[in-house]
């Protein structure tokens, strides 16, 4: 993985879960335990959002919020333990869903996993996987 992670996530968890694992996740509501990543959202104004970066690669894979507001992906993500996006906030040139609901970036790494409500595709994505920075 990329050497200082946005949000100052802990680069060895980012490595294990993100590169040496298909099943596994960083621990249910770890996001909130980052109080960066936390500082962003809330001052992040309305209209505007957060664009998540693949944490090997650098690339753009998902942006929050898109179609709702930020309280909204916060209190969504809250609720199910990790980052949930939905199907207008993924890149999809740069991820792929695989048939066992396993979301991947095209360069292979680990994100998440779709885990569908009823209200469509939720993919719940650890938070060490998309802490990227962009490439220039």
């Amino acid at each position: 993985v990329q050497e200082n992670l946005r949000w100052n996530v802990d680069r060895s968890v980012a490595d294990r879960i993100c590169n040496f694992n298909r099943h596994y996740a960083e621990y249910s509501g770890y996001f909130k335990t980052v109080p960066e990543f936390l500082n962003e959202t809330n001052d992040t104004p309305a209209g505007k959002e957060i664009t998540f970066y693949d944490s090997n690669t650098g690339k753009p894979l998902f942006y929050a919020p898109r179609g709702r507001t930020m309280e909204q992906f916060i209190k969504e993500s809250r609720n199910h333990g990790w980052p949930s996006f939905r199907d207008d906030e993924v890149e999809w040139k740069n991820v792929r869903l695989l048939e066992n609901g396993e979301t991947v970036s095209v360069d292979g790494t680990h994100l998440g996993h779709n885990l569908p409500d009823g209200k469509g595709s939720r993919y719940c994505i650890n938070l060490v996987c998309v802490a990227g920075n962009p490439t220039k």
